[in-house]
């Protein structure tokens, strides 16, 4: 219900602002609404079949879904994205809380220059990235290997991490770390008693961004990885090269189905952030 004291025009604007909204909306998840159904295809295609625009029950079927929990390949590369990303998002948060709170101490010299410097994967064009890692770990030996792949998802994980967690740090209350200090804790029981609980909905909002990236990520898995150690969007994207099937719209079906689980935990660690800082206040 608008305020009575609403004119005509802001009347208009307030509903055509709502509008413009729901087309940009429609405009980003159409994509996603297209493959849902297209996944339950009973035909190896990749368009709407006769019988699918006509809502013909025979026209829709699980086979795909079933192939994919069931073909040795596609069960590897589950596993595999699995292991990347837990493996690299623990790497992940560790460095980037570390970072974050060391940037937020008011004693940190060149904190602009080393804040950059962090997220700058966010900003390199990811395909820079991956060849830059590809020389650097061929020269070192260990191009091809678990810890290479865990470690380049972990750099790319990292700055997700530094800016929630830094976001989350902008709202604390540093008198609670000079009571602590003032009560004969040292620095390591200051942080996992006080700092810790405190900027923890931002831990784990950073994790979850990273464990997603990592989780999505197939260009550096195409410099790094051997054939065994194959993710999701990697055989994702060999299947689309090689052997059109169905089987990857029932995957990317599953890959938005994970990204909205993840997404709707994100924005309940938020509101309880946002909560706690209204409370500290």
């Amino acid at each position: 219900m608008l305020p009575v004291y609403y004119s005509p025009i802001r009347k208009l604007w307030h509903y055509g602002l709502r509008a413009i909204v729901g087309l940009v909306l429609l405009f980003l998840i159409f994509p996603i609404l297209v493959v849902l159904p297209l996944s339950f295809n009973s035909e190896p295609f990749f368009t709407f079949t006769e019988g699918m625009l006509k809502l013909d029950p025979a026209a829709y079927s699980t086979k795909w879904y079933v192939e994919f929990f069931t073909d040795h390949k596609w069960n590897i590369a589950l596993k595999n994205s699995f292991y990347f990303a837990f493996m690299s998002t623990i790497l992940a948060t560790i460095l980037g809380t570390v970072a974050a709170v060391g940037l937020a101490s008011d004693r940190m010299p060149f904190k602009s220059l080393i804040t950059a410097l962090l997220i700058s994967p966010m900003i390199v064009p990811l395909v820079i990235i991956a060849a830059g890692m590809y020389f650097f770990y061929s020269a070192i030996n260990i191009a091809g290997s678990d810890i290479a792949i865990i470690f380049a998802h972990a750099i790319l994980g990292t700055p997700f991490v530094v800016i929630t967690v830094t976001a989350t740090l902008a709202g604390f209350d540093k008198s609670l770390l000079r009571a602590s200090s003032s009560l004969g804790a040292n620095p390591v029981s200051t942080f996992f008693h006080v700092t810790f609980p405190l900027i923890r909905p931002g831990v784990i909002s950073g994790a979850l961004f990273a464990f997603v990236t990592s989780f999505d990520e197939v260009v550096l898995i195409i410099f790094l990885a051997d054939p065994d150690q194959r993710t999701i969007p990697r055989q994702m994207f060999s299947g689309l090269r090689e052997q059109i099937n169905p089987t990857i719209l029932a995957a990317a079906s599953l890959l938005i189905l994970i990204s909205i689980v993840l997404l709707f935990t994100i924005e309940i660690l938020r509101r309880r952030s946002e909560s706690k800082g209204m409370f500290q206040e």
